[in-house]
């Protein structure tokens, strides 16, 4: 019976993001991941056809586990508003329990070398971005709200303004304070309470993936 692999596809990636993590996208190379998970080459080699292979597997794995517990958090209220502070929240949270992943979310897809992923690769990642818009739209919709500028808000209140938070302390390399959740929230609510609200707004979950 053949021996199972020491070093998993996950224990391969969880080294490549400490990697990505601490030197940026282009400290994460075949041999530096190998290295920092103490494998052999080979085995990196093994799981991932080159490079930028690598790089657009720590990046999508990245987005999607932070994408998934998002979509469930605007899926878990039925009220819109409350919808999109839980989202808001999510962000917050998600950084905070992922610091490492988070710091990844400082970069964009470019970064890990989009223009050469593969057609599969690409797809992810475009069915993901897909998603967040389609997400963004239903609750810009069940807000009672229309038009780029209500959409704009709701992006900046759901998603910019939340990151912009953990921007500025990852960058500065301080932990997220215990009141960054609520102050998110609070922000995320004000930002939504300027919108006008319509019959839907109460009765519409915002997500539908």
């Amino acid at each position: 019976m053949a021996r199972p692999p020491r070093f998993d596809t996950n224990q391969l990636l969880d080294a490549a993001v400490r990697q990505a993590a601490a030197s940026g996208p282009a400290g994460v190379t075949m041999s530096a991941v190998a290295k920092e998970a103490g494998a052999p080459s080979g085995s990196v080699y093994h799981r991932f056809a080159g490079r930028t292979a690598l790089l657009a597997e720590v990046w999508l794995r990245t987005v999607e586990s932070f994408q998934e517990g998002y979509f469930k958090a605007l899926e878990a209220h039925a009220d819109a508003r409350r919808a999109g502070c839980a989202g808001a929240r999510h962000v917050i949270a998600w950084s905070r329990a992922h610091p490492e992943e988070a710091a990844l979310l400082l970069y964009g897809a470019q970064d890990f070398g989009r223009a050469d992923w593969s057609e599969e690769h690409i797809r992810r990642a475009d069915r993901g971005n897909q998603r967040v818009r389609t997400a963004l739209a239903s609750l810009t919709e069940a807000l009672g709200a229309e038009g780029p500028q209500a959409t704009e808000r709701v992006a900046l209140a759901l998603v910019d303004l939340p990151l912009s938070l953990v921007r500025r302390h990852l960058r500065a390399g301080t932990p997220l304070p215990a009141h960054a959740e609520d102050l998110a929230e609070e922000c995320t609510a004000a930002l939504l309470g300027s919108l006008p609200s319509g019959p839907a707004s109460s009765s519409t979950t915002p997500a539908t993936g």
